[in-house]
């Protein structure tokens, strides 16, 4: 048995939990709590009919006491009692297929009740010839539709987020449509509209956004964020707008019939927007004007609107209790990053970044993603970005001045060193390929030798129980790195993500619609999803990779090829790991917000699992 204790942070959220006291539906709270605020769960029980009977799981919260026990209903009727501390999982054997399944904790003896109302078990399919299930979310995709240039078009169920959208304990998706004419920032040619809807678990479609005419479709141009941003209870989502956007309750932002997109298919003039979205109902709740305005666009680096349209998003605890909403613009030149709260209904701009005003040494150093993490210590959120930081303040933190890159990861990967660290592979021929560095000052801790190429891809985790802390590895380097920096042998089979899946310690790898353990030797086939596709071209990501429910272990979104439903794909592995739900680490659940940001990437807690 293996019990991991509540790091700082998690006890402090568990604090606020009694302190805020949020009850769905209520009104914000027009001060900041005293404690950081965290998502408000149920213990989201699943359970999945197996040969030997029903195999039930449920989430460890970070408000439940050391020692917490758990009592274990089917149908109405205890059937039993884990023991003190124990994993979050249970084999009801001999249970038949259809039982429903509630669980509530108990606390010295004595049962608590539930928090909310109904927390009635999610049934899960099992999947014949592996350790794995799933539970498919019916979806509606778009019509499709011709340009002007005469090219039909239709859509595809690309990235996706997760928020407690109507304040029931238990998460929604929000998943956005990419159109099969979707561009990269360096095509030309007109793209399909871009629409962004919120699904229940039970396919319940709650509102549906056009984003319209005058929002190109591809990676890099929509960065949605899910989060709840004003502490009511409820997920908000935020997204960058346009003139003609409709909203999920048939709101038109700005002039529905302003069309601003040149011969080539660029929208390179009329205004942008920022909007904060009801999660429940898709209203636009406060729409302002997104900061920074793209100006003369030959100033972000060209001038046929490459680098002016490539922005980035994140949500940040910028002071330490409650969420902010981080929009950025442009990583290759001139880099702007603006931070937003939303307070009463209304966004309000906290602070801005801009490269221009802080020093040409601060431009071209971003990557095609963010990550934010608490990187200095001090309960605040800083953003890293690419490879250089920026304080909870708006202020520079460090600049390592490597330049730009693809791919990131931030957490405690190296557990025996104070502090978290970064990992990052970088683009310029004359860089190191990838380096390790200190998250609190940039200070490098060891790096690989350049390779004279674009070092596309690279990830840092702990993969392999044999050495201890992360392994990194990278496209354009051979081997795998421990944390000194030391090559101790054969490289993954993949550079992609990596998720939590079979019960031990280490994360495995996630590539495509594959999941593989990493060994010495070779990697082991774990899981092949059926009937589904991966997103995003060679970058071959997920919809969504988090902690939906269940234990803490990690749940995988793919659409199913027809694009009709998602999906979700969930471990049966048993576990002796007990530790609270993942989407209660601040950092992790931060990640999982601005997963779907450009070049997606996995989400990492603030904390080593093994250590």
């Amino acid at each position: 048995m293996r019990t991991f204790a509540l790091t700082r942070r998690l006890a402090a959220a568990a604090a606020g939990l009694l302190v805020l006291g949020v009850v769905p539906g209520t009104p914000a709270a027009t001060a900041a709590p005293a404690v950081p605020q965290v998502d408000r769960l149920n213990r989201g029980v699943v359970s999945v009919h197996t040969a030997e009977g029903n195999r039930v799981g449920w989430r460890l919260l970070a408000g439940d006491p050391a020692g917490v026990a758990f009592a274990v209903y089917r149908d109405g009727t205890r059937v039993t009692q884990t023991p003190a501390g124990g994993p979050t999982g249970f084999l009801d054997a001999g249970a038949p297929a259809g039982a429903r399944y509630t669980v509530r904790a108990v606390v010295g003896g004595v049962e608590q009740p539930s928090t909310f109302a109904a927390e009635e078990s999610l049934t899960l399919d099992s999947v014949q010839g592996t350790t794995a299930s799933t539970r498919d979310v019916p979806i509606q995709p778009p019509p499709g539709g011709t340009t002007p240039s005469g090219e039909s078009y239709t859509y595809s169920a690309n990235d996706a987020s997760a928020g407690d959208l109507d304040g029931d304990g238990q998460y929604e998706i929000v998943l956005k449509w990419d159109p099969s004419n979707a561009k990269d920032n360096s095509q030309s040619g007109y793209t399909g509209n871009v629409y962004v809807d919120a699904y229940r678990l039970d396919g319940t479609r709650l509102w549906r956004i056009d984003l319209g005419r005058n929002i190109r479709a591809g990676a890099h141009y929509t960065q949605f964020q899910v989060f709840d941003y004003d502490g009511d209870g409820r997920a908000e989502v935020a997204m960058k707008t346009a003139d003609g956007t409709r909203s999920g309750t048939g709101q038109v932002i700005g002039n529905a019939g302003a069309d601003y997109r040149n011969s080539s298919g660029y929208v390179l003039s009329g205004p942008e927007f920022l909007t904060m979205f009801d999660g429940r109902t898709g209203a636009a709740l406060s729409t302002v004007n997104y900061d920074p305005p793209r100006g003369t666009v030959s100033s972000w680096g060209d001038s046929y609107g490459n680098r002016v349209d490539r922005f980035l998003a994140g949500t940040a605890y910028l002071d330490g209790t409650r969420p902010s909403l981080i929009m950025s613009r442009g990583y290759y030149t001139r880099t702007v990053i603006a931070a937003w709260d939303f307070r009463n209904g209304v966004l309000t701009k906290r602070w801005t970044f801009d490269s221009n005003s802080a020093g040409s040494q601060y431009a071209g150093q971003g990557n095609h993603q963010l990550s934010i993490a608490d990187v200095d210590g001090d309960g605040r959120d800083e953003i890293v970005f690419g490879a250089m930081a920026i304080d909870d303040t708006g202020s520079p933190l460090w600049n390592t001045r490597n330049g730009h890159g693809d791919a990131m990861h931030v957490g405690d990967l190296i557990p025996g060193r104070p502090g978290l660290e970064e990992f990052k592979v970088d683009e310029d021929k004359s860089k190191p390929a990838a380096w390790m560095a200190d998250a609190k000052t940039g200070q490098i801790i060891w790096q690989n030798a350049s390779c004279g190429c674009d070092n596309g891809r690279g990830v840092s985790d702990d993969i392999y129980a044999g050495s201890p802390g992360a392994e990194s590895w990278s496209s354009a380097v051979s081997g795998l790195f421990n944390t000194s920096g030391q090559n101790i042998g054969r490289k993954p089979s993949s550079a992609n993500f990596v998720i939590y899946w079979d019960g031990d310690a280490q994360r495995e790898l996630l590539d495509g619609t594959h999941i593989d353990k990493y060994g010495t030797a070779g990697d082991t086939r774990l899981l092949t999803a059926s009937g589904v596709h991966a997103n995003n071209g060679t970058k071959n990501t997920p919809s969504l990779q988090a902690d939906l429910f269940g234990d803490w272990r990690e749940e995988v979104i793919w659409p199913t090829t027809d694009n009709r439903a998602l999906r979700i794909y969930s471990t049966t592995d048993p576990t002796s790991i007990s530790h609270v739900s993942l989407m209660q680490d601040r950092q992790y659940r931060e990640a999982v917000a601005w997963q779907n940001t450009a070049y997606n990437q996995p989400p990492h807690p603030s904390f080593a699992l093994a250590r």
